[in-house]
């Protein structure tokens, strides 16, 4: 993994950029809208993709693999993810050639220029946040330009780019590199500590997001119910603080949620008290849909109207995306890798499944989050899946550790019977399959590579069937 160095200098005009790891849905995003604005672009990832496929029909020069020949002559920035390490060999070439190296970051802040800019960040909730407010903001006959850490399903894209001022942008607090952008408006859904190998200390993980918080122009918008977000609230200095939440004292207020299928809520700000609906199912997709409407607030549209616009999300890809349904088994894939994401996803597929069991395809992520929270994964696991299969962990950008494996998890249950540890996929597929029957869910876990097990579980499912 490599550090972003955000204090290297970021080239003034860029008319070609090559993308190391550009499949990934930030980079393959950042890397259409530099060909947006008719820059030439190239750029490499360990594998192909539906990502890679369509920037090569817009005319991008990329490759399956990293080589040092995929580096072209007449490139003005080389922009690379935190996820390579420091011998790939098109970043050793570039250094070796003298070319600015940037981080993604970087490259979104060039993008960004001097635009309106609304920064969402949190532990968790930022993709589906963000996803609100471009789709609300078009509903309301915006037209932003925009960057997701997730595809927004109906628009079957993670970025996009808008002919108005404004600028909407998911800000990546794991490495710090949240920090960079000149912020305007700024959204904390919440401030659960995370990405302690780089913060280091909970404690530094709270003074981010207060100086986050603080550099925002126009105002801050933070959730009232989270407990590291209200720690942060009363940190700030800041002279415009919005809050949501169900707290009695939130600026934007929800109540009377009902969860049974997709959530129904209130909003009340200001003494006017407005019913919503999504087509998401959980408590926690109201609270998200709060948020978004408080920035809506603070960008001058009405409560009404801007609750009405944020109706209209359809999701993100990976949060509880349905895959298929074999023998009347449902099943579901979402993102969450979090002890709280975990438990988000699980109460909303309880809120839907209703007679149904739940079975979780869980695959735990990094070897540091697992060595720190083992326990808290088995705990919201046992509590709110009625079975889980336990994967191997997916490293991701970090060494194995010794003795930290999927075990570690399913060995913290207190009642052995409802885990199973399963490090291989087949086995795995075929296991969840057979404890499956009609009407319960399979859910996959983890921002890894879980999800492409599900074409196995299906499989195996239809095969049990015949």
């Amino acid at each position: 993994m490599i550090r972003p160095d955000l204090t290297l200098p970021i080239p003034a005009d860029i008319t070609a950029a090559h993308f190391i790891g550009i499949g990934g849905s930030g980079m393959s995003g950042l890397a259409g809208m530099f060909l947006d604005r008719g820059i030439r672009v190239s750029g490499s990832d360990r594998a192909d993709s539906a990502a890679l496929r369509a920037l090569a029909v817009r005319g991008a020069s990329v490759h399956v693999g990293h080589d040092a020949s995929n580096l072209p002559d007449g490139v003005d920035a080389v922009i690379h993810t935190g996820a390579i390490w420091p011998d790939n060999p098109e970043f050793v070439l570039a250094r070796e050639r003298g070319l600015p190296v940037i981080h993604r970051s970087q490259a979104l802040h060039w993008l960004i220029g001097g635009r309106r800019l609304v920064s969402v960040a949190g532990a968790h909730g930022k993709t589906t946040s963000t996803g609100m407010i471009v789709t609300a903001l078009r509903a309301l006959e915006a037209d932003p330009t925009f960057v997701s850490g997730g595809v927004i399903a109906d628009l079957g894209i993670s970025s996009g780019t808008g002919a108005d001022d404004l600028f909407v942008i998911e800000a990546d607090e794991s490495d710090g590199t949240f920090l960079l952008y000149d912020t305007s408006i700024a959204l904390i859904t919440n401030v659960d500590p995370d990405h302690l190998d780089h913060w280091e200390s909970r404690d530094a993980f709270y003074a981010g997001f207060v100086r986050f918080g603080n550099a925002a122009r126009e105002a801050v918008v933070i959730s009232s119910d989270d407990s590291g977000a209200r720690r942060v609230a009363a940190a700030l200095a800041h002279r415009t603080v919005i809050t949501f939440g169900t707290d009695d004292g939130a600026d934007v207020r929800v109540g009377d949620i009902v969860t049974e299928g997709s959530v129904r809520f209130t909003l009340t700000h200001a003494g006017v008290t407005v019913d919503g609906a999504l087509v998401l199912p959980g408590a926690h997709n109201a609270i998200n849909a709060a948020g978004a409407v408080a920035v809506l607030l603070t960008l001058g549209y009405r409560l009404e109207p801007a609750l009405r616009a944020v109706e209209g999300f359809g999701g993100t890809v990976r949060r509880f995306e349905l895959h298929g349904i074999a023998r009347g088994v449902s099943v579901y894939d979402d993102y969450a890798h979090h002890p709280t994401e975990v438990a988000a996803a699980l109460d909303a597929a309880r809120s839907v499944v209703g007679p149904g069991r739940l079975i979780a395809l869980h695959q735990p992520h990094t070897y540091s989050r697992t060595q720190e929270m083992y326990r808290e994964f088995a705990e919201v696991l046992e509590s709110r899946a009625d079975h889980t299969v336990v994967l191997d962990v997916y490293g991701a950008r970090e060494d194995p550790v010794p003795g930290v494996t999927g075990a570690l998890v399913s060995g913290a249950f207190v009642d052995p019977e409802k885990v199973h540890f399963v490090a291989d996929w087949d086995d795995a597929a075929a296991y969840a399959a057979s404890v499956a029957r009609a009407g319960d869910f399979i859910i996959t876990l983890g921002c890894g590579n879980v999800h492409l097990i599900i074409p196995q579980v299906l499989q195996a499912l239809s095969a049990a069937e015949g």
